[in-house]
């Protein structure tokens, strides 16, 4: 089997303009807005933006985020909204891409607080009988990110691996008091945008499920616990407006480790782009092999 190609700006560029050509869009003048888990691309001539995954084992999840964005517009949900009249996802190349209504932003960045009313708002709705979500996603990707990041040390493979059995273990002998319903799956801040009427609009839908909140509240609580990127006064903005600290759950110390382990093996991705994101990768993982030592940690 040949290698998978790797996913540059260069690979996504070539993969826009073939699928706006298929869905008869016009791609000239598309400029990159984002390369990570996704690559995002704004259209010069339509207020589209394409949405690239990485490889058809995303293929799944771009069928669910369409199917999702659907039944939130028909809800009235404050989300972001799959542009309805194009067949999608149509995948190029090995992979699946989305076209999404473009959202002109205010100026200004949502709130914890607005992140916490949404959450409630969603976690408040039922699902219908036709939409049919699995469950969160526990560590899902994380054997394929650790497969393919070529830079990191052979140390680390071994590592995340085993401290990924480890967690899997922890997340089985949870007991969530709380009833399943409608789960973001990757509920932070950044997650919102705030469109030129003033409304907070929640994006990005490829992880969304059918489980217990707490998977959602945990990005969040772990954020501010474990490394101080919220104010005392955020965090209680959050929690005031959602109406629970997940924090004095017992089950949150498991959740804290997952998230954690989460953020450095999505960073580790990306390890070859940049000097500054090889050293914060090195940074998380070398606080991660001391569960008690501070997260000195940069957000990105």
């Amino acid at each position: 089997m040949p290698p998978r190609e790797v996913f540059t700006s260069a690979v996504a560029t070539r993969v826009a303009a073939e699928a706006c050509r298929r869905a008869g869009l016009d791609g000239d003048g598309a400029r990159l807005i984002r390369l990570g888990e996704n690559a995002l691309f704004r259209l010069g001539a339509r207020p589209v933006v394409v949405r690239i995954a990485r490889s058809t084992e995303y293929l799944d999840s771009a069928r669910g985020e369409v199917a999702v964005s659907r039944w939130l517009a028909r809800e009235g949900f404050p989300a972001v909204r799959v542009v309805d009249d194009l067949e999608q996802p149509v995948v190029v190349d090995g992979h699946p891409v989305t076209f999404w209504h473009l959202i002109e932003e205010e100026g200004r960045k949502a709130s914890y607080g607005e992140l916490g009313a949404i959450l409630r708002d969603l976690h408040s709705l039922r699902l219908p009988a036709s939409l049919s979500l699995l469950p969160y996603p526990v560590l899902d990707r994380t054997d394929r990110r650790i497969g393919a990041a070529a830079a990191i040390p052979a140390d680390d493979r071994a590592f995340l691996r085993k401290r990924a059995r480890e967690l899997r273990g922890r997340v089985e002998e949870l007991c969530f008091g709380s009833p399943k319903g409608p789960v973001h799956g990757d509920a932070h801040v950044q997650n919102l945008m705030v469109d030129r009427a003033g409304r907070v609009i929640l994006i990005d839908l490829e992880r969304f499920s059918y489980d217990h909140p707490e998977w959602d509240l945990m990005v969040t609580a772990t954020e501010h616990h474990s490394l101080g990127w919220q104010t005392r006064q955020e965090y209680g903005a959050f929690v005031g407006a959602y109406g629970r600290d997940l924090r004095s759950w017992a089950g949150f110390a498991t959740l804290r480790s997952l998230q954690e382990f989460n953020m450095t093996t999505w960073l580790m991705q990306n390890v070859s782009q940049s000097p500054e994101t090889a050293a914060e990768y090195a940074r998380r993982i070398a606080s991660l092999r001391d569960e008690d030592a501070p997260r000195d940690w940069n957000p990105g």
